[in-house]
C-alpha cells in the first residue's frame, strides 16, 4: 500500500473565500470557511453550524418521563447515549436510583451501543482517510472503498458486528435505534434465559471483532510510515488541550456512571467533579458566526479559540477518555491502552497525547473496551434478576445524568415540579464540547496547508480530517437560540426539468 498524495491537483483559488459546504462523514450539517489574506494565505478559517435545532427549549413544559424518548430523537446516530443519560436525569428528578439488576442491563445495553457506534465511525467515517488516502478520489473515500482495499472477508465481518451489537441493544431496549427501556428507577423489561444466550454469543464474536479492528489498525495505519508521520506531526494534527472524561474511583476508563476528571496538558489532575455540580465547573460561550454554543472550565476561564494552560478549551473525545485514564478495568483493553502508552513514550510524549490522529487509535481501544464489558455483563449470573424497578418513586427536584457518549462527555439537566411536569432544561453534549477545539484545529490545519491561493480536493479533505477525527453530531450539539433553519427547495416540472428554486436564510 502506498502512502497518501496530499498535494494533488492542486489550482488556485477563484476568491478570497474557500468554502467546503457541505462538509463530509458525520451526522448532522455543517460547512468550513476559510478566508485568504492579500497574499491568498489564510486569515481565519471557521468550522459553523449553520442551523438551529431547539431541543432544550421545547422540552420544557412535558413530562419528564417523556424525555429519555424525545432526545433519543436528536439523531439516529447516538440515541443510546442520549436515552441514558436521560434516564439517569429523570432518575434524579424522581429521587430514585436504578436497583442493581436494571443498572447492569443498562450497563449491558450502553457498552452495546458504544461497540456499535465505535464500528460505523472507525470503518465507514474515519478509515477511508487512512485506507484509501487522504487524496483519493471523494467518489472512492467511503466504505465501500474501504471494503475494495481490506478485502470482502473484513467488509462482511464488520457488518455482522455491528449488527449484533445492534440487535442486543433491540432486545434489551425495545428498538436498536430509538430504545425505549428507561423507567425512574429501573428499566422496562428484564432480560430472560433465551435472549442471554444469543447475548452471549454475539458478545463472544464482538470482543473477537474489536481484536481484529486493533490487528487492522496496526498494520494499515502504525506501519506505514507516512501515515505515522501524520499522525505525529507537531506542525498539523496536534493541539495542546486539557483532557475530559468519567473515571471509576480508581481513575479507570468508565462509559456509564462516575465522576468527570479533567487533567491539564502534562498529565496533572486539574480538576474532579461530581456530575451533579458541573455547574460549578463548567459554562458555554457562543460565538455569532455558530449556533453552536461553546463549552469551557470556568478555571482558567473562556479566551476565545485558543490552545493552551490559559484557555479553558478542552478535548472530550476517546483520546481525551484515555488521556485522563490511569489504567482500563478490562485486561485485553488495558494491554492495547499499555501499548497506546508505550508507542508513544517512545516518541518522547511522557503525559497526555495531544496528536489528535491518535483519537482514531484510542477509539478502537474503546471499542475493545465497551466488547469487554459487554462480555462481562452478559455472562454476569445476576443479569437475568427479575428485579428491575424501584417501587417508591416521587418526582420534584433536579436531575444530572452524565455518561460518556462516543463523541465526549454528555450531560442532561433537568428540574421537574411535584407533578413531573418539566420547568428547565440543559444538555451539554459531546460534540458541543469540541467545538472550541474543532475551530482551533480547523484554523491551525488550513493555515499550515494552504498558501498561495493554492488548492486540491485532497487537501481540503486534509482540513477536514481535522474534524473529523472528533467524530462529531451536530444534530445533537447545536442548541443555541434564537437562530434560523436554512431551507433550499427545488421545484420541478413533471419532465424534470426545473420549475423554480426557493430559498429560505441561505
Amino acid at each position: 500500500m502506498t502512502g497518501p498524495v496530499i498535494w494533488d491537483d492542486k489550482k488556485k483559488a477563484t476568491s478570497n473565500k474557500v468554502t467546503i459546504d457541505p462538509i463530509t462523514r458525520l451526522e448532522g450539517h455543517g460547512k468550513i470557511e476559510i478566508f485568504l489574506d492579500d497574499s491568498g494565505n489564510v486569515s481565519r478559517a471557521y468550522w459553523q453550524v449553520p442551523e438551529v435545532r431547539g431541543f432544550e427549549r421545547f422540552c420544557v413544559g412535558r413530562k419528564v418521563v417523556e424525555l429519555n424518548q424525545i432526545t433519543a430523537r436528536l439523531c439516529g446516530v447516538c440515541p443510546g447515549a442520549h436515552h441514558m443519560a436521560s434516564t439517569k436525569a429523570i432518575d434524579g428528578c424522581y429521587n430514585t436510583k436504578p436497583t442493581e439488576a436494571a443498572f447492569r442491563i443498562r450497563d449491558l445495553f450502553y457498552h452495546a451501543h458504544f461497540v456499535h457506534s465505535h464500528i460505523a465511525h472507525f470503518y465507514a467515517l474515519a478509515a477511508p482517510d487512512f485506507v484509501c488516502g487522504p487524496a483519493a478520489p471523494a467518489a472512492e473515500r467511503n466504505v465501500l472503498g474501504v471494503v475494495a482495499r481490506v478485502g470482502l472477508e473484513l467488509g462482511t465481518a464488520v457488518v455482522t458486528a455491528r449488527a449484533q451489537a445492534q440487535r442486543i441493544q433491540a432486545m434489551i431496549g425495545g428498538k436498536a435505534t430509538h430504545p425505549a427501556m428507561g423507567v425512574p428507577g429501573g428499566v422496562s423489561k428484564a432480560i430472560n434465559k433465551e435472549e442471554i444466550k444469543e447475548i452471549q454469543k454475539y458478545a463472544d464474536n464482538l470482543v473477537a471483532f474489536a481484536e481484529t479492528s486493533l490487528g487492522v489498525f496496526k498494520s494499515v495505519v502504525l506501519e506505514n510510515k507516512e501515515y505515522l508521520d501524520i499522525i505525529t506531526s507537531s506542525d498539523l494534527y496536534y493541539s495542546e488541550l486539557y483532557s475530559m472524561g468519567l473515571v471509576n474511583s480508581k481513575n479507570q476508563l468508565e462509559f456509564h456512571d462516575g465522576k468527570v476528571r479533567v487533567v491539564d496538558q502534562k498529565g496533572k489532575e486539574h480538576d474532579k467533579y461530581d456530575p451533579y455540580d458541573y455547574l460549578d465547573h463548567i459554562a458555554e460561550g457562543v460565538e455569532p458566526w455558530s449556533y453552536e454554543k461553546f463549552p469551557y472550565l470556568k478555571k482558567p476561564g473562556y479566551k476565545g479559540m485558543v490552545a493552551g494552560i490559559d484557555s479553558g478549551m478542552y478535548r472530550a473525545t476517546p483520546l481525551g477518555r484515555l488521556n485522563v485514564s490511569e489504567s482500563i478495568s478490562t485486561p485485553k483493553a488495558n494491554a492495547a491502552f499499555d501499548e497506546f502508552k508505550a508507542t508513544f513514550k517512545s516518541l518522547g510524549v511522557e503525559g497526555p497525547v495531544h496528536f489528535n490522529l491518535a483519537t482514531h487509535w484510542a477509539r478502537i481501544i474503546e471499542m475493545l473496551y465497551g466488547a469487554e464489558k459487554v462480555h462481562q455483563n452478559a455472562y454476569d449470573p445476576n443479569i437475568t434478576d427479575p428485579n428491575i424497578k424501584q417501587k417508591d418513586i416521587i418526582p420534584g427536584g433536579r436531575g444530572v445524568g452524565c455518561v460518556e457518549a462516543p463523541r465526549g462527555t454528555l450531560t442532561h439537566e433537568y428540574s421537574c415540579d411535584e407533578n413531573g411536569i418539566v420547568t428547565a432544561c440543559n444538555l451539554v453534549v459531546g460534540t458541543t464540547n469540541n467545538n472550541g477545539p474543532m475551530n482551533i484545529d480547523t484554523m491551525k490545519i488550513a493555515s499550515a496547508l494552504i498558501k498561495d491561493n493554492m488548492i486540491s480536493p485532497g487537501l481540503l479533505n486534509m482540513v477536514e480530517m481535522a474534524f473529523r477525527v472528533y467524530d462529531p453530531c451536530n444534530s445533537c450539539a447545536t442548541h443555541s437560540l434564537p437562530g434560523q433553519m436554512p431551507i433550499k427547495a427545488v421545484i420541478r416540472n413533471a419532465d424534470g426539468s426545473l420549475h423554480d428554486t426557493v430559498t429560505k436564510n441561505l
